[in-house]
């Protein structure tokens, strides 16, 4: 049985419904990301799951219970603030000891945890210094240990990187799945930053317009993505329209294109990323070998981008080879093992 479930809920604010009939379950000990757009409703979400704003209809449901209309102080939930809301007045021992004293937790005991906690976060040793005084990395770590100190039932976390820099996130989001997994913490993490949500997630839900897309562990999503914005949203920037005629998948212009994906449909739509199309010289004879010139060449650092016209449309390649010119007439490869197909959406 799911630890925490959202079941058919429908919220939002005025008149603007954010979520609609909208469902998930997440396993206890998880680290489950909503990841998603802005405006798509992942931190209405967490906002109803912590008792910040309660539901139009459906309930949410934490170990069996129904907690719909619990206020947030009776939850037991830590939530990891976007802006961190440190006290500036409070020492970092204090800030983190905030929620025991709110709690009644007795001093000797206080004394105890804190340090603790400072300790798991790697903050040993500055418990007498004030939120202005430590990097903004530091500052983080401190609002992850005033969340954790609390034992909580449930970990919360609201777009807890956003205000770092590149390669401060990459070194925090590391310690976060290491904190996470030491505690064996049920965790749920808002971001719209793809990259650091694949890297710490047992299970991804991608959101869009208040419904989930689709909700699998990272890989499955990467790989096989089950609907046309997903596609879309990891990054399967080549859209290609395909008819099932004769046994064959067959392009508009006619080109027959292989699949290694099965997919009983009449008409579907072939994905495939940039990154995955070869470069051939033109008349190549290859498998899904599609002939067209090149109209833009970028470079983007480790490889190069072309944007070709070809009988199937505008189609990238990103390759490392960067002799290519614009005009160059070349030859597309498009391997049928890395093409993800879904049924044509039906307008």
């Amino acid at each position: 049985m799911a630890l925490l479930e959202l079941k058919d809920v429908t919220a939002g604010y005025g008149d603007n419904m954010i979520l609609k009939h909208y469902n998930i379950a997440i396993e206890k000990g998880k680290l489950v990301s909503l990841l998603g757009p802005s405006g798509c409703g992942k931190t209405t979400t967490l906002r109803l799951i912590a008792g910040f704003s309660e539901p139009r209809s459906g309930e949410v449901l934490f170990d069996g219970k129904d907690i719909t209309r619990i206020p947030p102080n009776k939850r037991n939930f830590g939530f990891v603030f976007q802006s961190y809301a440190l006290f500036p007045h409070m020492t970092i021992f204090d800030n983190v000891a905030y929620g025991l004293k709110m709690r009644g937790v007795g001093k000797a005991e206080i004394a105890e945890r804190v340090p603790e906690m400072l300790k798991t976060v790697d903050l040993e040793g500055l418990e007498k210094r004030y939120p202005r005084e430590l990097s903004g990395g530091q500052r983080q770590r401190v609002a992850l240990a005033r969340a954790l100190v609390i034992k909580p039932d449930l970990l919360l976390m609201d777009e807890p990187l956003s205000n770092l820099d590149a390669k401060l996130r990459v070194k925090m989001r590391v310690e976060i799945r290491r904190i996470q997994q030491e505690l064996g913490i049920t965790t749920i993490y808002v971001t719209h930053d793809q990259e650091e949500c694949f890297a710490i997630s047992d299970e991804v839900a991608i959101m869009n317009n208040g419904v989930i897309e689709q909700m699998d562990d990272p890989q499955r999503i990467y790989q096989h993505p089950k609907t046309e914005f997903v596609m879309n949203f990891v990054g399967f920037d080549n859209r290609i329209e395909l008819v099932r005629e004769d046994g064959f998948w067959k392009a508009k212009d006619g080109t027959k294109i292989e699949a290694a994906e099965p997919l009983d449909a009449a008409e579907a739509l072939a994905y495939l990323r940039s990154d995955d199309v070869e470069l051939a010289p033109w008349g190549t004879e290859a498998k899904n070998s599609v002939p067209g010139t090149i109209d833009v060449k970028t470079y983007l650092g480790r490889r190069y981008q072309y944007n070709i016209t070809t009988p199937l449309g505008t189609l990238v390649a990103r390759v490392e080879d960067g002799s290519g010119k614009v005009g160059d007439k070349v030859a597309l490869v498009l391997p049928p093992e890395r093409m993800a197909l879904i049924r044509k959406p039906q307008h």
